[in-house]
Formats: C-alpha cells, structure tokens, sequence
C-alpha cells in the first residue's frame, strides 16, 4: 500500500509516531507499506529528511520519490537518501512515445534507478504505446488509467474484498484495518 505524503506531513514534528501508531493500530506488517514522498520535499532539510528516511526504513517501510524529474534535486543529493523506488513524472511519460526529449529523459531516468538498485515506476501511462516504450526500455512496473483508475480507500477495500471474494461484514482483517487507519491518520494532519 503506498500513502503520499504532503510536504505539511513529512515536516510534522510528531511524523515518526504518527506512522509508528498506525502501523501498531492497524496491525499492518510495515513491509507492505510505501511513503510517497516528492523530490522538492526531499531538498528541505538534508540532513532531517535522511533520518527520517533512515527511521523509515529501519520500520521496513519503503520509500519512494514521487514525481521524479520535475523538482530541483540535485543527483549529488541523490545517493544520500535511502530510496527504493524512483517513479517517473507523467509528463515524461506521456510525451515519451511523440516527443525525442521526453523519451529521452525518461530513458535517462530509467537507467538512473536501474544504476542506483533502484526499482522504477512510470506514472501516468494511458496508452499500450506508452506501456510498450517503457517495457522495450527496462520499465516493468506503470500506473495509471491503462491498469485502472486511483479510487479513495473505501472503494479500494470493497474492490479487494470483491476479488478476494470474502466481503464479511463486521469482520476485519489487517489489510481492512490498515488502509483507513493509516491514510486517517496521515491525511488527517494535512
């Protein structure tokens, strides 16, 4: 389950325990979770942001940077962070089949994540070409309206319950727990 973050969050003093108490709340193994955060909140302040990154991490939380190539990182920076995933701007992505630069660039940022272990999303993918530039250059995970649409977290519980096939009412399993507990308590401070 991946949340982003806002900027507002992520400089909240009490962010650590905010995460710490969903997490116990919803009994989620904090390996399913993934902190979405932008490349613009990362540049803040460098060294606060890489503990609490770090902080992260150490839960089993994973991290990604969210709109990659459109903030004012610098690639120095980069490696300071403990990052697991680097997902692709849309707007790279969206002109990347129609546009040399845009591919280019996105290119460019796939063999970036591939150079630092880093695994690799391309947002904003609509169309089979899209998908099919990306795949032909190393991108094997995408999002966007060609998979399925963002649904808030109640519908997106009713749509596993469905595929699961185990709608229970009044029965609740982590995962059920977990996505209300975690966004109410992140969204709620924003």
């Amino acid at each position: 389950m991946a949340v982003n973050l806002s900027a507002q969050n992520f400089s909240h003093a009490g962010l650590t325990e905010t995460i710490r108490g969903a997490i116990a709340t919803s009994g989620l193994n904090a390996k399913f979770l993934e902190i979405e955060v932008t490349e613009s909140m990362l540049m803040r302040d460098i060294n606060t942001t890489v503990w609490i990154l770090q902080w992260m991490r150490d839960q089993g939380i994973r991290i990604s940077v969210d709109d990659f190539g459109t903030g004012y990182s610098s690639l120095a920076y980069l490696r300071r962070f403990p990052l697991d995933v680097l997902k692709i701007d849309r707007s790279f992505v969206q002109e990347s089949t129609q546009n040399a630069d845009s591919a280019a660039i996105t290119r460019a940022i796939i063999g970036l994540a591939r150079s630092l272990n880093l695994e690799v999303v391309a947002e904003g993918v609509e169309t089979v070409d899209q998908a099919n530039f990306l795949q032909n250059h190393g991108c094997r995970i995408a999002q966007r309206f060609l998979y399925g649409k963002s649904v808030p977290a109640p519908d997106f519980l009713a749509m596993l319950n469905n595929a699961r096939g185990t709608a229970r009412p009044g029965v609740t399993d982590p995962i059920e727990s977990a996505v209300p507990g975690l966004l109410g308590e992140m969204v709620a401070e924003g």
